[in-house]
This record gives structure tokens, sequence and C-alpha cells, in this order.
């Protein structure tokens, strides 16, 4: 695979990086594992590692516009949300230099064999599988947690951001990481199946596809190494009759045009009560008609291109098949200029439709209209994924209840989903399996030691 960037926006080839050879490889292999192999990696050297963490932040920070601008370049999102992305990724650094000491600590588990306790220690090298719609959060929730535990990690992201995969290697040298702590690695698929085989490595990260992720589970599995894989999802935002039908609308919006649409926790799925469609509908259509789509370094700019032309054409191809099985378009569907793609809604999908089931990796959202909330949670959990999803009601009590009968990994009730460092992140189903962030995501890839002190 070609590692090069491709600017969204113009379509222009800005810069090509040359894979890294098999010896290359080797090498980076043999650095991480004597880091996994040395002190800097114990339990008791938790501090030194937090300590980078907190250098690591303050290099982010005096770095951010730089960052920021680097992956509007490579994958087109608005710069105004590459910078709150690493915002976000900042957040993320800090939160586990100042609690991973805690969240690491031992746990007592007394039994009649005597004092027990669980420690938790590193398990060796991380090989972390990344896409390129959050080209920085996305290695930063995976690299922050393994540095705190001491688990090092070697990189292969996604092959059309690159400038922001060796960005990152490039400010944990500049926070003093120890070799090896991280590496960026540009890789085929036939290495990095031999970089899961290799036995110093021991857990493997993968954001992506829903194929991908297959694969690169089947791969591991077959070595028995740890995974977590956070896939794809097509999550429900469901509005109740009771709903604040203007927040609620403005709110699925955003929800869906955010990143051009491509969000894993995207809201697809618009579920809304047959009361309050009419009003939700137009607001909806009013919003997609008013974006801006241009330069997503200008200000100005509201809708970012896709982030390339391939993605386009998939796009594309999906909502034609969607309309060719019966689907009506409410809104949208406008020929766009580049890799624009203009914001759509669309209704009357059928289950035999095959975007019934299938995730829009853009800026296309599906309207359910129901009756009462056993038809929104039936339509709901009928698909194969499970990962976020949103509940408008003024009744809180109502809309938890909703919440709990949801298949998903995450519900979030009078807002749209969103990922900050406190709370795990992940789903069900075809969605996945495994946490990222908070105190479960810290504790994905660690071996939990048990240790037994005889009462006799």
């Amino acid at each position: 695979m070609a590692y090069q960037t491709i600017n969204p926006f113009t379509n222009e080839v800005v810069k090509t990086f040359s894979n890294h050879t098999d010896t290359e490889i080797e090498n980076t292999l043999n650095q991480a594992y004597a880091l996994y192999q040395s002190a800097w990696a114990q339990p008791e050297n938790i501090s030194d590692r937090q300590a980078l963490l907190r250098r690591l932040a303050d290099v982010m920070i005096l770095h951010q516009e730089k960052i920021a601008r680097t992956i509007t370049l490579d994958m087109g999102k608005l710069l105004i949300e590459s910078r709150n992305e690493i915002a976000n990724c900042i957040e993320i650094v800090q939160f586990y230099a100042e609690q991973a000491a805690d969240l690491l600590k031992p746990v007592a588990y007394p039994s009649k064999l005597g004092d027990g306790w669980v420690e938790h220690h590193p398990i060796g090298i991380i090989l972390a599988i990344e896409p390129w719609n959050f080209p920085i959060y996305q290695l930063i929730r995976v690299i922050a947690p393994a540095i705190a535990v001491g688990n090092p990690v070697v990189a292969k992201h996604a092959s059309n951001v690159p400038q922001c995969a060796q960005l990152v290697e490039d400010l944990l040298r500049e926070a003093n990481a120890p070799a090896g702590t991280y590496t960026n690695l540009f890789v085929s698929p036939d290495q990095i199946a031999a970089i899961i085989s290799d036995r110093r490595v021991q857990g493997v990260a993968l954001t992506g596809s829903e194929s991908a992720g297959s694969i690169v589970a089947a791969q591991a599995g077959s070595k028995l190494k740890k995974t977590t894989m956070e896939l794809g999802g097509n999550d429900v935002f469901i509005v109740t009759d009771d709903a604040d039908v203007i927040a609620a609308a403005h709110t699925a919006v955003g929800g869906r045009l955010y990143n051009a649409g491509q969000v894993c926790t995207a809201a697809k799925r618009y579920i809304v009560h047959e009361k309050v469609a009419p009003q939700f509908i137009q607001i909806v259509q009013d919003s997609f008609a008013k974006v801006i789509m241009g330069d997503p370094l200008d200000e100005n700019t509201t809708l970012a291109p896709l982030s390339s032309r391939k993605s386009k054409e998939n796009l594309q191809k999906q909502l034609d098949a969607a309309i060719a099985h019966g689907a009506k378009v409410l809104c949208g569907n406008q020929p766009a200029e580049g890799n624009f793609f203009t914001p759509t809604l669309i209704t009357d999908i059928s289950r035999d439709n095959p975007a019934y089931f299938e995730e829009f990796f853009g800026p296309v959202a599906q309207l359910y209209v129901v009756k009462n909330d056993d038809e929104a949670i039936a339509l709901a959990n009928d698909s194969h994924f499970g990962l976020g999803g949103t509940v408008f009601s003024k009744d809180i009590e109502r809309a938890k209840k909703l919440a709990s009968r949801i298949e998903t990994g995450m519900v979030f009730i009078n807002r749209f989903g969103d990922s900050v460092a406190e709370l795990p992140f992940g789903g069900v189903k075809r969605s996945g399996f495994g946490r990222e962030l908070s105190d479960l995501g810290i504790k994905e890839f660690v071996n939990h030691k048990l240790v037994v002190v005889s009462q006799k």
C-alpha cells in the first residue's frame, strides 16, 4: 500500500513515504522489546512513565496548531474539528498522567486461602492498527494508557495519514521518550501479519472497518494474542414525542455532519416519534441545505470534503443502491465538486433494502418514523452493529429505561455522544469488543496477576 498524503480538498499529492523494510521492522521490535524488559516497564516505575506523559502533554500543547493543520491537510476535516481533536488528545494524556497510578494499584481479593490481591503488569509490545478519521486521537487513546502500563507500542496507521503517523513519533521523541516507547511503521498487510505472529507482540488494538477487524482478529486469535476491536457503527438517534424537538433536531444534524459524517459513532439512524417527525424533518432539511462547502482550512467552511475520491464514490454507490431498493430522498443527493458530498436525508427504508443494515460513512442520514417506544427499540436493536446511541426525551426516567433497552456499548441522553478520557469507549455485536479510555481501557492489555499469602 502507498503511504501518501493526498489533500482531500485539492486532490493533489502532498507527500509520499517509503515502506519500512523487514530489517527495519525487526530492529523496531528488538528496540521495543528491550524497553519492555527494562526497569522502565516495571510497575514500581510508573511515576517515570507518568512524568513522560506530562511531558508529552506539554509538547502537544506547544505544537497544538501545527498538529491541527497536519490533521486537516492529511484527511480533510475542518480546522476547528482538528483543534478539538487535539484538545481531546491532550486531556487523555493528562488524565493518564495524573490517574494511572491509582487506576493500576493492586486490588484486594480476600479469600479462605489467604490474603490475596491482583497486580497489574505490562504484557509486552502492543500493535496499534488505526484509521484515518481521527488520526491523532485514535493513536493517543492507545498510546497513553500503554505508556502508563509499561507496554511499548508499534503502530500501523492508515495509508492516507502518514504525516500524522510520523508526527506522533516526533512528539514523543521531543518529550524524551525512551527509544522503543512508540514507533510508527509504514508496512504492508503481509508485514502486519508477521508482526502479529511475532512472539514479542502480545496484543493488538484495532479501530477500523468490520472487514479489517475480522481479518486481524482471526490472525491474532490464531496466535492466542489479546485484541480489542473498535469497528463500525450504525448508531440510533431516538426522539420521543415529549422531546425538545428543536434541540434534538439541531443535535442530530451536528451528530451526522461532524467530520463530514465520517465518524463511527455518528447519528446515522434517526428514529423519531410520528407526533414530532414533521417539525424534526423540516429543521434537518433546512440545516442540511445551509452547509457551506469549502476549504477546510477556511474558518467559514462548515462542511469538509470526504477524505478521498474513493470514499465519495463508495458512498454514492451505497446511496444509489438504497434508492434503487425503494428508499425516498427527502433532501440532498445533489452533485458536488471534488470530494464533497451533499448532506442527504433518506426514508422509506425497508428491511430488505441493503441500506437498512449498512453503515454510511459520510453525510447521509436515515429517517424512521415510529408510533411508540417499543417500536423505536425494536428498530434500534434490529442492527448488526451496537456502538453508540442517543435518546432525546424531557422525561429522564423514560429516557433511562430506553437507554437500558438499546443493545449498544454507549448511550447518551439529551446530548450527542462524545468521547472523553474518563468514560469507556466501545461496542458490542459487529461493532467489536473491548474498551478504550477510562479505567477499563488501561486494563485491557495488562497481566491481572493474582498473589495470595497463605493463612497457615
